[in-house]
């Protein structure tokens, strides 16, 4: 469990490609505090201790810098040679850096001549702590040594509160308070969904221009107030509203998602579309509905469409079926052209 303890800011003005920075999700309200980008209250830290496992009285400290450590073990031969020399590389410069130690990585006898970060060191070990707040925590690396061994140990998972990456922290069941931001890495993520936004922006341009009516269907299949829309809403409003859907204004905030979920829906033929947007509005309009048999059924006439609204286009789309398709079809147009 981490303690919360209230500190100054510090590292203010540094520059470093690497920084532990707080994790929010904007589409999770946390008192607030999402709509700042901040993950706890102003002027809270986190401190943490390096992870320690304890096995029958054997204590194993999780520092990404231990080649006898299961995760490394359990590396197919090449991967743990090659594992092993990195760990053995960054071990033996920690060790001139700390201690004065000049070993020979290739030293058959590594592991007895290293004096400061033997995995079974507590003295040392217990003192590698880290402390985040809302502030970015900048690592160096190249300068200095404990954020060299705190940077291995976070990608070992030896931090509770940080996870290695953006990537990491958005997949964890319980999302962590902050996450491990290399420039490189977040600048691509960032840039991932600023391209996806942006093809999504240009196909409602191009369906504005050319395809207002498959706009309209658009909207109607994307937007969870589907029936708002009818044959008598301004193409502009729809536009709008398509406009904050993508940007992540409406209900769903994860602007990837929504990006990506308005270009599979403008790519959709325009009959997979409209039979789609049918069975959406058929059903808040109670012209279908499920039973207790787990079937949805039309109410009028009683035919069985199927168990979820993807096998109800697939019924109505099978041309033995065209006269339940054209009835309800009836039915829901004649709701869009009030």
């Amino acid at each position: 469990m981490s303690d919360i303890t209230i500190v100054e800011k510090y590292q203010q003005g540094k520059k470093q490609k690497i920084a532990i920075r707080p994790f929010f999700d904007p589409s999770v309200s946390n008192m607030g505090l999402e709509n700042y980008q901040m993950s706890l209250m102003e002027g809270v830290y986190h401190e943490e201790q390096l992870a320690c496992l304890e096995l029958n009285g054997v204590k194993r400290y999780v520092t990404g810098l231990n080649e006898f450590a299961p995760e490394v073990r359990l590396l197919d031969a090449d991967a743990r040679d090659a594992k092993i020399k990195e760990i053995r590389a960054t071990v033996a410069q920690l060790e001139r850096e700390l201690a004065a130690n000049v070993i020979n990585e290739d030293d058959p006898d590594f592991w007895n001549k290293v004096k400061l970060l033997r995995p079974d060191n507590s003295i040392f070990w217990d003192k590698i702590t880290l402390r985040c707040g809302n502030d970015p925590l900048f690592l160096d690396p190249a300068k200095d040594p404990y954020d060299l061994i705190k940077l291995n140990a976070i990608d070992a998972g030896g931090f509770s509160i940080v996870a290695k990456n953006l990537e990491s922290a958005k997949s964890m069941a319980v999302p962590p308070k902050f996450y491990l931001d290399r420039a490189e890495s977040s600048a691509a993520n960032r840039t991932e969904v600023s391209k996806l936004r942006n093809r999504a922006l240009s196909e409602l341009q191009k369906l504005y221009d050319k395809q207002a009516s498959k706009m309209f269907l658009v909207a109607k299949v994307l937007d969870i107030n589907s029936t708002q829309y009818t044959k008598n809403t301004p193409n502009d409003i729809i536009y709008e509203n398509m406009d904050n859907y993508i940007n992540g204004f409406s209900v769903d905030r994860d602007k990837r998602r929504t990006a990506q979920k308005f270009i599979d829906a403008a790519n959709m033929s325009m009959e997979d579309l409209k039979l789609t947007a049918i069975v959406k509005d058929a059903t808040i309009y109670r012209m279908i509905a499920s039973k207790s048999d787990g079937f949805i059924h039309d109410l009028t006439s009683g035919a069985t469409l199927g168990k979820t609204p993807v096998q109800c286009v697939e019924y109505l789309k099978n041309p033995l079926n065209e006269e339940v398709m054209l009835s309800l079809m009836q039915q829901v147009e004649k709701m869009w052209n009030s």
